[in-house]
């Protein structure tokens, strides 16, 4: 294999390809790059079993071939080169890699021996404006839990795809993120879990242009995201996953509707004492057109309030004060709406006009202050 390429574009495409290898199994074989030579382009790929990213880019080819070399050492070497343009040859494993006055000779790893990538042939084909799916998922993987502590099924955001619809929903035990958008399909109703994970590494190759498209193709087990020249491979989640739907209260009796902005900073002035946002919960009093904030820790004595037009009953609430502030931050619209029906039920927040999206939080008890 012989190919010569540009150094900069190598080197971006190695450093997002490198997010794919694994870092957990200690396989020398999956801690490399693959990388195929075809008659004018190179493939590069990473995957740990789970996940992958490949990426395909033009290049000068002297001499179709693959091979796998340890991705630490390959992107640190391409990084470090100063040459516009790079060399790379290999002669059964051995790597020559020739950049101006700088020559690497490394050993690399047979082909034969990296693990071959599921495939999704026969998938549903789906597609989505770059830019929407962009908001979307900043407004839902909040909501989605970090670790298997709980259900490993949360740990993956949920979508749920249906006649010209599609919405995003996170869940992690103490809040619901729920998002929906209009979209042009008319296909067959699907659901499936996608790792948090994958969503964050494919948020990282968009570019947001409001004219880029993400192709999806959905399998049984496996999902890909293609964009621009990358594309991902992951293996989708199993389990029950909430049912949102039923998780909502109905009876609501306290409306309000608030600044956004200032009910994010009046919250945001608890946090100088509050030690533990678990112990710590924020005291919240919707009533008289006021919405008032208290806390008491060890560190201190916190009361503030802002105006909030109320209707219904007065309620006293509890809540761990980042959920709040992630559902408050996650919403696009200058006010927002919210629902409570009680002390002890999760509170709804959602745009005054339309349902485009929904947060929950569960609130946490209160102890006296006193």
């Amino acid at each position: 294999m012989k190919f010569t390429c540009n150094t900069k574009e190598l080197s971006v495409a190695c450093n997002n390809v490198m997010r794919a290898v694994s870092t957990k199994v200690t396989i020398p074989t999956i801690e490399g790059i693959l990388i195929e030579c075809g008659s004018d382009t190179l493939s590069l790929t990473g995957y740990d079993f789970e996940f992958g990213i490949n990426t395909i880019m033009s290049v000068d080819v002297v001499e179709a071939g693959d091979i796998v070399i340890n991705a630490k050492v390959f992107c640190d070497i391409i990084n470090k080169l100063a040459d516009e343009y790079v060399t790379i040859e290999t002669n059964g494993v051995s790597v020559s890699i020739i950049s101006g006055a700088a020559q690497y000779n490394i050993t690399g790893i047979d082909a034969n021996d990296y693990p071959e990538l599921p495939s999704v042939n026969g998938g549903t084909a789906l597609e989505f404006e770059q830019k929407m799916f962009q908001s979307m998922v900043s407004q839902t993987i909040f909501a989605v839990a970090d670790s298997e502590s709980g259900k490993p099924v949360y740990t993956g955001l949920k979508f749920d795809i249906k006649k010209n619809e599609f919405t995003l929903i996170g869940v992690d035990g103490y809040r619901l993120a729920i998002r929906k958008e209009k979209v042009n399909y008319d296909g067959e109703e699907l659901e499936f879990i996608v790792p948090k994970k994958t969503i964050r590494e494919l948020l990282k190759l968009l570019s947001g242009d409001e004219d880029k498209k993400i192709s999806v193709s959905v399998g049984k087990r496996h999902i890909v995201f293609e964009t621009e020249n990358y594309s991902i491979i992951s293996r989708l989640l199993d389990g029950e996953f909430l049912d949102y739907k039923s998780a909502l209260p109905k009876a609501i009796t306290t409306t309000v509707l608030i600044n956004t902005n200032d009910a994010v900073n009046c919250i945001q002035r608890t946090l100088p004492v509050i030690e533990n946002n678990q112990k710590n919960p924020i005291r919240c009093m919707f009533d008289n057109d006021q919405m008032r904030v208290s806390t008491v820790s060890s560190l201190g004595r916190f009361v503030d309030y802002t105006h909030a037009n109320t209707s219904g009953d007065r309620v006293e609430i509890g809540f761990n004060s980042k959920f709040m502030l992630d559902a408050l931050n996650a919403s696009d619209t200058d006010e927002v709406k919210i629902e409570l029906a009680g002390p002890v039920s999760p509170v709804k927040i959602m745009p005054i006009n339309g349902d485009n999206f929904l947060f929950l939080v569960l609130p946490m008890r209160l102890r006296n202050e006193n």
